[in-house]
């Protein structure tokens, strides 16, 4: 997937980085439809865009399959014009962006997955940073909840959350790594069915990170997270896996020239690879039944979730 990165990271390490231009990459190398819109914040504009390839026995067309969702999380892709150039931060939208054009190009030429796929995130070339400890993070030119509101939708059967995940001492090895499974406030084991694509993959044994409970709240609340990897599952009644990019030492979000292609192809390449065992059914992001037992015994979660919360359709 080494051309679908390098196209993508041609358009989106400039200046005028925006939805239209990724729209027009996409819809002439692939088969997707795309819809865009630019929104509005107290520290300026981003291009939300979401990308739908319908499979061939998916919802879209009236099939049973489910519907994976693909979501690049990131402030910016750069801080112009206190910093020139593609920052760290904008690999999860590069990933996301990749695993989308990969797609749809094996669509348009027939290889159309069982389910459909929705893969959504931003494109903003100009964002803010802020400071954080160990080292600094982008900011966002408009809310998390104005993002969150766009990037989740209800068809989504299960998500994979792609995000920079380097400013950090809890996962330190460079490639990539999976978290567990949350869903409706509930941190869940991980997925064997997942780790195993993460293992065909890289011809590695998996990497998991640990997260904790505050990393599953609204941001906002006065509480440390470790990103917002996993903001989308506060959205969601979906089972939501972060998929994290990551390095051996901490890296700031707003740091040029730390992007790895090679992890964020290896990234790009896993999330298809999951699309393709998950809306075929041969993997899953958590066991229902056990799931269930678990509200059945203690309760729901909820209260860890906004009140936002978008139920599945």
């Amino acid at each position: 997937m080494f051309k679908q990165v390098i196209d993508l990271f041609e358009l989106l390490d400039r200046p005028d980085a925006s939805a239209a231009a990724i729209k027009a990459y996409l819809l002439d190398n692939g088969a997707c439809d795309i819809e865009t819109v630019t929104l509005t914040g107290k520290n300026g504009t981003t291009d939300h865009i979401k990308i739908t390839i319908p499979g061939h026995s998916g919802r879209i067309k009236a099939g049973t399959s489910q519907t994976l969702g693909i979501i690049g999380r990131l402030g910016g892709l750069g801080a112009r014009p206190k910093i020139i150039g593609f920052v760290s931060d904008g690999d999860g939208a590069l990933a996301a962006l990749s695993a989308a054009a990969k797609l749809s190009r094996m669509a348009s030429l027939g290889d159309q997955l069982p389910g459909d796929i929705i893969i959504t995130t931003h494109i903003c070339p100009d964002a803010p940073t802020r400071s954080h400890d160990p080292v600094p993070l982008m900011g966002s030119p408009v809310s998390h909840e104005a993002i969150n509101a766009v990037e989740i939708v209800p068809e989504m059967d299960a998500i994979l959350s792609i995000d920079t995940t380097k400013g950090n001492s809890v996962i330190n090895a460079r490639g990539f790594a999976i978290s567990p499974t949350v869903k409706e406030g509930y941190i869940l084991k991980v997925s064997k069915t997942v780790l195993d694509v993460m293992s065909r993959v890289t011809g590695q044994l998996p990497q998991v990170f640990a997260l904790s409970q505050q990393d599953i709240t609204p941001y906002g609340n006065g509480l440390d997270h470790i990103n917002s990897i996993l903001q989308p599952a506060i959205m969601t009644s979906a089972p939501v896996i972060g998929l994290a990019i990551t390095t051996e030492v901490a890296v700031a979000g707003c740091a040029t020239g730390a992007t790895q292609l090679i992890d964020v192809e290896s990234a790009a390449r896993f999330a298809v690879e999951v699309a393709k065992d998950y809306t075929a059914g041969a993997c899953s992001f958590h066991d229902a039944e056990e799931f269930s037992r678990m509200v059945d015994m203690y309760g729901d979660m909820f209260r860890f979730q906004s009140e936002n919360r978008i139920p599945v359709s």
